[in-house]
């Protein structure tokens, strides 16, 4: 049966498509609330405040976290603020202008009706917030604070210093706490799912295994609530924990979810570089850091041989001598260039021979001028845990010496494909935040993150999923239908033959992984290429049947660590491959998939509307057969498609 991608959004003009929808949606009355069970997997952002307000509207809620407790999420790694047109700085914010900084800082890769939603809602999220007592930062008169982001000229990112994702989580981890009180949230702590159950083709339950004892558990719902974050983790290097992982997505993806656009993969242009191969994450510094920092590298190639080997510090190099590559290139936007762009030019720098440190893989970021300017109290105060973050892991005083710094892996664009109502093409099945593709097209700009994963918890699923039980009125079901024991049986069968099968091998896993997370740096990473991508494929190939053939994994059957970064391998395995061909099928450059075959004179990304403007949706067929690729096409009648330029 052919797939139809219908993104289901309402007719009208732009500002109106959330009211109309609204206007028109039908309800579940407060009693058959009562009556649905919703399953809520991942308590980040957006699940913690999805199962916060669904229970406080009435309906029963079991929410699973794969950590032992919600305030574990990787939500709360995140620093650097959060976006809102609340416009406290009157410097001409709007809801248009937040939209429009959004598709563009996403190159024209976003579907306009989900975007300009989020900018809607982007006030309302700072009201919840502050109402539930998150501590944004203040000006001295008492109104919230705000500061610049990348990709906007307009001061709209809210924060609470540098740990603004672990006081929205508290936030949303308190009010989630008060419903598990009340007993209308079931808390499932260190689960992860392993598959979705449909029942006559519309999602209706999940398979969990408990990370201690190993069993496996069916979970019956008349909806299911995907809030697990993305995919960033398959370079195994990345800003994301370890843990965070995209195996539910993915299993979901293999029962028939639609994953859309894998290859748009944000690269954090503000990392502390890699320092050795023990390493099995990276650590993010905030964009809000080049707010004050400058960037450069020596302009010299000397100069910066001599700062690599230890002859000469960032101190020696005369200011007349640094370059400060994206004041000069980019002489509107500076230092706050969007992710993207900043992270290429890092690159490029870098391998012009001018990076900073032992590996050659870093730049500058440099608060000379700021602490001069403002005073090292005020750079304190605005940064200071992060300056001492960064101390404690590299032993250098950023108050004295720039710090290093160099792009990672960080957040992923692409995900599961839903529709104005963040439902994927399977009934009942919901993907929120990170997990779905619908806001940030082919780049996220900074502090959209945490403003997406509470707009959609809080604010979008409470209408849309309740529209969907009123129309579909799903029947009665428990986890005594066939088809969860089935399901269970099919997973329990997996892990018994893949433990059966990998007893005598002589490659770990990590070996494996950290392998394919080299290939995906080096050739699907900053910058692509037709002959890398398809060498990539290969070799993907390659390690998937290394994998299968040679790795070994303990034959625990409950608490089992090596089984779990097993199977999230094995899935990353199969998302590579499919991440690869995407960018390979996408001739061109857009966001943060840069075809170093289309780029302009001056090294931007040249994008061709006329034949990729739009949502590649890719569909599962099978165990060693090729995805099929559907096309959702993008139309754009509010905003004019143009070279993007932040000069």
């Amino acid at each position: 049966m052919s797939i139809v991608l219908d993104s289901g959004e309402p007719a009208g003009p732009l500002a109106d498509k959330w009211d109309a929808f609204k206007d028109q949606m039908k309800l579940v009355s407060p009693a058959n609330k009562r009556k649905h069970t919703i399953l809520v997997v991942g308590t980040g952002l957006a699940g913690a405040s999805a199962a916060a307000t669904l229970a406080e509207l009435g309906y029963h809620v079991k929410a699973f976290c794969i950590q032992d407790s919600p305030r574990r999420a990787h939500s709360i790694a995140a620093q650097g603020g959060i976006n809102s047109t609340k416009n406290y700085p009157y410097d001409g914010d709007s809801v248009y202008r937040l939209f429009y900084d959004t598709i563009k800082g996403g190159d024209y890769r976003s579907r306009e009706s989900n975007v300009h939603r989020l900018a809607q809602l982007s006030a309302n999220i700072i009201d919840q917030c502050v109402a539930q007592g998150v501590p944004f930062a203040r000006e001295y008169g008492g109104e919230l604070a705000t500061r610049s982001f990348g990709g906007a000229q307009v001061s709209r990112t809210f924060y609470a210093k540098g740990q603004t994702g672990q006081q929205l989580l508290l936030g949303a981890y308190g009010a989630l706490n008060r419903q598990i009180d009340a007993g209308r949230v079931e808390m499932f702590e260190r689960r992860e799912m392993l598959d979705l159950v449909k029942v006559d083709g519309k999602a209706r339950g999940i398979i969990t295994r408990d990370l201690v004892t190993g069993k496996l558990e069916k979970h019956a719902g008349h909806a299911v609530l995907l809030c697990t974050g993305g995919y960033g983790r398959v370079y195994f290097l990345s800003t994301n924990a370890f843990n965070s992982n995209g195996t539910a997505a993915w299993r979901c993806h293999k029962r028939g979810a639609l994953f859309a656009n894998p290859c748009y993969v944000q690269i954090h242009p503000t990392c502390i570089p890699a320092s050795g191969d023990y390493q099995s994450k990276l650590t993010l510094m905030s964009e809000s850091l080049r707010n004050d920092g400058r960037v450069w590298v020596p302009k010299k190639h000397e100069d910066a041989e001599a700062i690599r080997n230890g002859s000469k510090t960032a101190k020696d190099i005369e200011p007349q001598d640094r370059d400060y590559y994206l004041e000069t290139k980019y002489p509107s936007f500076g230092n706050l260039v969007p992710r993207d762009v900043a992270s290429r030019n890092a690159k490029t720098v870098c391998d012009d021979g001018r990076g900073v440190n032992i590996t050659g893989r870093a730049v500058f970021l440099d608060f000379e001028t700021a602490i001069e300017r403002d005073g090292e109290d005020a750079i304190r105060d605005r940064y200071g845990n992060l300056f001492h973050m960064y101390e404690k892991i590299t032993g250098d005083n950023p108050y004295k010496v720039p710090m290093k710094i160099y792009p990672a892996t960080h957040y992923t664009m692409g995900g599961l494909w839903v529709d104005y109502s963040l439902m994927t093409n399977i009934p009942g099945l919901f993907a929120l935040g990170e997990a779905n593709f619908s806001d940030h097209g082919a780049n996220r700009l900074g502090a959209s993150a945490l403003m997406q994963g509470l707009a959609d918890g809080y604010f979008v699923i409470p209408h849309t999923l309740g529209n969907y039980l009123a129309t579909h009125k799903p029947a009665a079901i428990d986890e005594s239908h066939p088809e969860f024991e089935t399901v269970q049986q099919e997973v329990q069968d997996d892990i018994d033959s893949f433990l059966e099968s990998h007893q005598s091998g002589s490659t770990t896993v990590i070996d494996v992984y950290r392998r394919l997370g080299q290939v995906m740096y080096d050739r699907v990473g900053m910058a692509r290429t037709a002959d890398g991508l398809r060498s990539a494929i290969a070799d993907i190939r390659k390690l998937r049947e290394e994998f299968e053939n040679d790795v070994k994994v303990p034959q625990n059957t409950d608490f089992n660590k090596y089984l779990e970064v097993a199977f999230r391998a094995r899935d990353f395995l199969e998302m590579a491959e499919l991440l690869a061909r995407d960018a390979l099928e996408r001739e061109e450059s857009a966001g943060g998939h840069f075809r170093e075959e289309h780029q302009t004179e001056d090294g931007e990304a040249r994008r061709n509307d006329d034949d990729f403007a739009y949502v590649a949706a890719w569909e599962w067929k099978g165990d060693g057969e090729e995805h099929e690729l559907h096309k959702e096409q993008l139309v754009f009648e509010n905003v004019k498609l143009v070279q993007r330029s932040y000069k």
